[in-house]
């Protein structure tokens, strides 16, 4: 027999509850209920990533406007899975006045028009953004202590032609030893500039011309005298700089962020943007595919090249060994083609053997 009585057949179940009644838990977390509509921002203002500290970012505002001035800026809580890296170009709210102890939030960002990765090593598919937005790559090596290595210029080439940057060379240092012998792998490689500089010879007015105009990232091996050079071409960075162990023959790191400061000529202006000194350059990151654009005199020599050719040691018929073999590219054209073979080998999809070899290359 049901619990329920006959007798109650015309009675309401509930009684005297109706809609009124219900008692509705209140939102812990708030009065209004959540969504995922974000505001338009439309009052946002426009600034340049200059330098990026343990989560706090130096914004450039209104750049070229002569009431430009620098603020501190956190990014907003939609953003925390993006990174914001130097060189960005991003929008903000709140407090823009720039005075101390004041913070802007930094609310989008914008469309990059490079980005310039690296990896830890060549087997790490976790890339590394190190800055957004440059156009030129100032390559720094030095001469001698310590000594240049022609494969890790190769790393540093192959990175700015898959992203998308022109590179320039600059050797430090010298006046210990003639870089010609070392300039001469690279000289069959069209419209690269070539700089040198001496303890007592910097090519600073060369320099400063060539970056008029563009956003340059300058990068190096550890103690290579880069934040040296970018100290001549802002007077007012301060970078600090240090010095090569004379047992180990490595440079002790110095500049421990990336920065970016404004070059100032008669000529115009530009930006350089001094990097950590790095021992090992990665490329994790890049296509396969892509690596031969990293080597510009080799690609010209690959046109003759049967479809598919691989360009390694047993690839037959491969136009860029026979050219070597008969003489191209002189004495440097056996040491450029072991070196794009390196990279195809270790950067091959599932090539077990790259393990390390960006730190090899460096050492």
């Amino acid at each position: 027999m049901s619990w329920w009585s006959d007798a109650d057949d015309d009675e309401e179940p509930y009684g005297e509850y109706d809609e009124s009644s219900v008692r509705v838990r209140p939102n812990p977390k708030g009065t209004r209920p959540r969504t995922k509509q974000r505001p338009e921002h439309d009052d946002a203002l426009t600034g340049r990533v200059l330098g990026v500290d343990r989560g706090r970012y130096t914004v450039l505002l209104d750049e070229d406007q002569p009431d430009e001035h620098q603020l501190t800026a956190s990014r907003a809580r939609e953003l925390r899975r993006q990174a914001i890296v130097t060189g960005d170009r991003v929008d903000m709210v709140g407090d823009t006045t720039g005075e101390d102890g004041t913070l802007a939030r930094i609310v989008r960002i914008g469309e990059r028009t490079t980005l310039l990765r690296r990896s830890a090593d060549d087997t790490d598919a976790v890339e590394r953004v190190i800055v957004a937005n440059a156009d030129q790559m100032l390559i720094v090596i030095a001469a001698a202590n310590p000594e240049p290595r022609v494969r890790l210029v190769d790393r540093y080439l192959v990175a700015a032609y898959d992203a998308g940057i022109d590179p320039l060379i600059v050797i430090t240092k010298t006046d210990l030893v003639d870089p010609a012998p070392f300039l001469a792998n690279f000289g069959a490689l069209d419209h690269l500039q070539l700089f040198t500089s001496a303890r007592d010879a910097m090519p600073t007015d060369e320099l400063a011309a060539a970056l008029v105009g563009h956003t340059t990232v300058a990068v190096g091996h550890s103690g290579v005298g880069k934040s040296t050079l970018v100290n001549a071409l802002v007077p007012s960075a301060d970078r600090a700089t240090g010095h090569v162990n004379e047992v180990t023959g490595r440079g002790r790191h110095t500049s421990s962020s990336t920065v970016s400061l404004r070059v100032q000529t008669d000529a115009g202006r530009g930006w350089i943007i001094d990097t950590p000194g790095v021992r090992s350059f990665g490329l994790g990151h890049v296509d396969p595919a892509n690596i031969l654009r990293g080597f510009p005199d080799l690609n010209r020599l690959a046109e003759n090249c049967p479809r598919g050719c691989t360009h390694l040691p047993d690839a037959p018929d491969c136009a860029i060994a026979e050219a070597i073999a008969a003489g191209a590219l002189g004495a440097a054209g056996p040491i450029r083609l072991d070196s794009l073979q390196r990279l195809l080998l270790t950067l091959a999809p599932g090539a077990g053997s790259g393990t390390g070899q960006a730190s090899a290359d460096a050492q």
